[in-house]
């Protein structure tokens, strides 16, 4: 059981510092032709953690499947400002671990023009894959309007990158972790 944690662990490690010395200034976009969401994340710098994670938590045959699937995934950087202990924490219950991956993953494919189309009638409410519900709605910070994304918890991150393109569904960027 300590084994896969600190595989896991070692693994996201290793996914950020890499990251933090080839970083990018904006998140790369998928080739075209990418395959589904698991293998556009893969493919790209910005989501190499949470890819990772996923394959941790078993959902990647999932994920693999027809979907459509919304992936808001939180970006490599958003791992990196959380504490490793908090990470440890996460990844200590592979049950709970799992539950708590599913919670960035929405049946249906939302590009960010069909998301900003929709909070042109308010906040917007997606249901996860294990029937939660991600809130969506525009904050202002320093003066500029972002989409902030809330789970059931309260627990809040905003999106930073939009419309990663999968055959099976669209991933979005955030820049934190849905968890205390």
């Amino acid at each position: 059981m300590k084994k896969p944690i600190f595989v896991v662990t070692a693994l996201l490690a290793f996914c950020l510092s890499a990251n933090s010395l080839f970083a990018q200034t904006a998140p790369a976009a998928a080739p075209a032709g990418s395959g589904d969401v698991v293998a556009a994340m893969t493919s790209s710098d910005t989501y190499n953690a949470f890819s990772l994670a996923v394959r941790a938590a078993g959902l990647s045959k999932q994920l693999e499947g027809a979907g459509p699937f919304t992936v808001f995934a939180p970006m490599n950087d958003a791992y990196a400002k959380t504490s490793s202990g908090h990470l440890d924490s996460l990844f200590s219950d592979p049950a709970a671990f799992a539950t708590h991956m599913k919670t960035y993953i929405v049946n249906g494919k939302f590009t960010k023009a069909d998301i900003l189309a929709g909070l042109q009638k308010g906040p917007i409410k997606y249901t996860t894959i294990d029937n939660k519900t991600l809130t969506l709605s525009p904050v202002t910070v320093n003066g500029h309007t972002r989409l902030q994304v809330a789970d059931d918890e309260g627990f809040k991150a905003q999106v930073g990158a939009f419309d990663l393109m999968g055959s099976n569904g669209v991933v979005h960027g955030l820049t934190g972790i849905l968890a205390k």
